[in-house]
């Protein structure tokens, strides 16, 4: 992939983006190498922020209902504005992250120790060979924190949901 903008506010506008039939191919993990670097550099060069539901942050950041008042009438901002903002644009860049990693590993331990046996008893397959079964090893002591994993993948898509509904958010 190459891609090729020019500064804004440039008398040229000449922006070209040639992408690679292997770009698309885990289109996620090509787009993680674009949006963690942007996002890194947006926050830091931070000049504003958009409104963040409370919903999405915790609660120690939320914004009171005297302070949802105060700025429904005269847009004043709470103390924690910029904070929402920090907060949601770290879970964006931790969840983009995640698929620049391999992040599933640190919830497996152990050894696995495993081989595939043919199975006459389970038949053929639609092509007539013979059908296979997983066979556990003496040395298999694999085990997988699945409770852990969930609870890792549902931050990570909270994340790429923020990225969507703060998407207009992430101007400067």
């Amino acid at each position: 992939m190459k891609v090729y903008l020019n500064k804004p506010g440039s008398k040229k506008e000449i922006h070209r983006v040639k992408i690679d039939k292997f770009d698309a191919w885990n289109v996620d993990v090509t787009l993680a190498h674009i949006i963690v670097p942007l996002l890194k550099g947006f926050r830091k060069e931070l000049h504003g922020a958009p409104h963040i539901d409370n919903e999405d942050v915790p609660d120690e950041l939320r914004m009171s209902d005297e302070e949802k008042h105060v700025y429904s009438n005269n847009g004043e901002t709470d103390d924690n504005w910029f904070k929402r903002w920090d907060y949601v644009l770290d879970e964006m860049i931790w969840a983009f992250q995640q698929k620049l990693e391999e992040w599933e590993e640190q919830f497996a331990s152990g050894e696995n120790d495993v081989s595939f046996v043919e199975a006459p008893e389970e038949g053929t397959d639609e092509e007539g060979q013979p059908m296979y079964k997983m066979k556990y090893g003496p040395k298999h002591n694999r085990e997988y924190d699945w409770e852990g994993r969930k609870k890792f993948q549902e931050r990570m898509t909270n994340g790429y949901k923020l990225f969507g509904k703060y998407y207009e958010g992430l101007w400067d």
